[in-house]
């Protein structure tokens, strides 16, 4: 069993976190910028679906990995602040 965790964008991922996502974590991170004054920063929450990792940001932007190990940016069509 794996557990998740989470942080505060911008801030190091977790080591829990496999390298494999964090560059793409990254580039999302760069794409959405920084939290305006006076929001609270969003937070990446890293769970573990059929054995691969899958962080998603508050705003519903997910960065999973394919069957082939790679990045993979989608957005959460369902999620509320979407």
């Amino acid at each position: 069993m794996q557990l998740g965790t989470r942080w505060t964008a911008g801030e190091e991922p977790p080591a829990a976190v496999p390298a494999a996502l964090r560059a793409a974590i990254t580039s999302v991170e760069e794409a959405t910028g920084p939290a305006q004054a006076g929001a609270p920063k969003s937070r990446w929450t890293l769970t573990w679906l059929e054995g691969r990792p899958v962080a998603e940001l508050d705003a519903g932007i997910i960065v999973e990995l394919n069957a082939d190990g790679e990045a993979v940016v989608r957005h959460d069509p369902d999620d509320e602040f979407g």
